[in-house]
């Protein structure tokens, strides 16, 4: 499977640096001058203690007025650190977060604007100063490939600033830092990240226009804030200029699946496997054909890419696809050893530890399940794990489980704000967890937006369901027809098409579509599992 765009869960290929054939920067550095006077960041004025609310106030007036809180020069691109802001962001959502229950309008501006003061300003500010504190000089060699692809993203981060600084014309590398910050972004779940990748991967399209990097940059980066139709353009043009390009190959395959574009998709990664044959190009490879209902093909490309594995990072993020893939078959089982060889490789990998938390919890070992997803929602509060350990803290009904769950959901609607204001469309995010956990009015208006723009089956079942929570069932019976008409295999689709069977005098149809999700994964959702049981006991008695 191919990193899926739409949930934010993170790829695992990363930039070449000037070393690869792709690019033209092999010898950029050589074309390097010293850097100018200015172009250092000057370390940032340590921020008096203040209220928090008024912070969160503030900050919320900087993105209402559109201020562009990483920054507006090299410098900005530049700076930034890859350190421990994510420890401090989480703790001050959460602070914000333990007072919605009693003022949840309120709370909703401050938990959106507490995580932009410690994702953004803070955390530039942060970086900049500690950027300022005697880097030495590195050479190139010290970027390396292998120092981004086996892992060390922060490192990769830190030693490409202190590059840049010696080096600032060396436009192969702003690429890389570019594409570096959008890994970061996707693995910390911190979206403050693209406005930096954004000014490192034009100034290495101002420094040459035809830098078939940075064009696949710019792809990457829009596919991550889910402009697909501008991922698709910038794929293109890098194609242009390198028709073997493995990142624009990859971006224009990630593109085409969001916009719904199966069959183009699919010829696209024909394309790119004849060109570029790897990892990244089989686990794309291999999502095209789940989508279209062939799980034995994908299961068995996946297979032969986590052969060709070598690298940690490969390692973790094919068994990771793999134990995805195995799960949404119900083979907690199998899910559960692929999730074990990923954590092998990197004990931190984000989908890896959220996936395994979600194979627990399908398997019945739900405390388990809520003490691994605590712990990723501790560290990297996305909105999947956050609806994931809501969901299991109402299945589960402990003392004080209810307002644990109201927080989790307030929680991704604090990142859905923070992800908008850093360019990213967050729609589709806002359909689902809405529909269920917030404003079921706002989940249509996302649903409908987002299906103006990509008509996919994820973005079908999106509205489909937000549909049918706003009591418009006889509209959404024709989504949730589409969502599942090209045969991909996914429980919530198949239970949601049911429920809203039955809500349309479909009964038949409707038995057969909630016996199936059951059959197919019986613990695709802690909630959605119970209420399909139910739905299907009342409709068996009514025969």
């Amino acid at each position: 499977m191919s990193p899926r765009t739409n949930d934010g869960e993170p790829e695992r290929e990363l930039p070449r640096t000037g070393q690869d054939h792709d690019s033209e920067a092999a010898s950029a550095t050589s074309q390097g001058t010293p850097a100018a006077e200015g172009t250092t960041p000057e370390p940032a004025e340590e921020a008096p203690a203040t209220d928090p609310v008024a912070a969160a106030r503030t900050a919320r007036a900087d993105l209402a007025d559109g201020a562009d809180v990483a920054g507006g020069a090299d410098e900005a691109a530049v700076a930034g650190e890859a350190g421990g802001d994510v420890d401090v962001r989480v703790a001050a959502v959460r602070r914000v977060g333990a007072a919605g229950r009693r003022w949840r309008s309120a709370q909703l501006g401050a938990c959106a604007a507490m995580l932009a003061v410690a994702m953004t300003a803070g955390a530039i500010a942060f970086g900049a100063a500690r950027d300022r504190d005697s880097v030495p000089v590195v050479a190139a060699a010290a970027v390396s490939p292998g120092l981004l692809a086996g892992g060390d993203i922060d490192a990769g981060i830190t030693a490409l600033q202190a590059h840049l600084r010696a080096q600032p014309k060396d436009f192969g590398s702003w690429a890389t830092l570019g594409l570096a910050y959008v890994e970061q972004a996707r693995t910390k779940g911190d979206p403050s990240r693209y406005p930096q990748a954004e000014k490192a991967l034009d100034r290495s399209l101002e420094l040459r226009s035809d830098n078939d990097q940075a064009l696949a940059g710019r792809a990457a980066l829009a596919a991550a804030r889910h402009d697909f139709p501008g991922a698709l353009k910038s794929a293109d043009q890098a194609l242009e200029h390198n028709p073997y390009n493995e990142r624009a190959l990859c971006s224009r395959i990630d593109a085409l699946v969001e916009l719904g574009r199966y069959g183009d998709a699919e010829k696209a990664a024909v394309t790119a496997d004849r060109r570029r044959p790897g990892v990244p190009v089989f686990t794309r490879y291999a999502y095209v054909h789940e989508l279209r209902g062939d799980v034995t093909t994908a299961r068995r490309v996946l297979e032969r890419a986590l052969k060709a594995a070598s690298s940690p990072g490969d390692i973790a993020y094919v068994s990771a696809q793999l134990g995805q893939l195995v799960w949404n078959q119900g083979d907690y089982a199998g899910a559960l050893t692929y999730y074990a060889r990923a954590l092998a490789a990197d004990e931190n990998y984000l989908p890896a530890l959220e996936g395994r938390a979600r194979a627990q919890a399908a398997g019945g070992q739900s405390a388990e399940a809520v003490k691994g997803l605590e712990q990723v929602v501790a560290r990297f509060p996305l909105p999947g794990p956050l609806v994931e350990l809501g969901e299991l803290y109402e299945t589960r009904g402990a003392e004080g489980d209810a307002a644990k769950a109201e927080d989790q959901f307030t929680l991704v609607d604090a990142w859905t704000a923070l992800a908008r204001a850093n360019g990213v469309n967050a729609d589709l995010d806002t359909a689902l967890a809405a529909a269920d956990h917030g404003d079921k009015a706002a989940a249509l208006r996302a649903a409908r937006a987002e299906w103006a723009r990509r008509h996919t089956v994820h973005t079908a079942d999106a509205l489909a369901w937000a549909l049918h929570v706003n009591g418009k069932d006889a509209e959404a019976l024709t989504y949730t027809r589409q969502a599942t008409a090209t045969g991909y295999r996914n429980a919530s689709f198949l239970y949601h098409r049911g429920v809203i069977e039955r809500a349309t005098g479909h009964a038949e149809d409707a038995r057969t579509h909630l016996a199936a999700a059951l059959k197919l994964n019986p613990g695709f959702s802690a909630e959605g599992a119970r209420e399909a049981r139910a739905a299907l006991k009342t409709l068996e008695a009514d025969k």
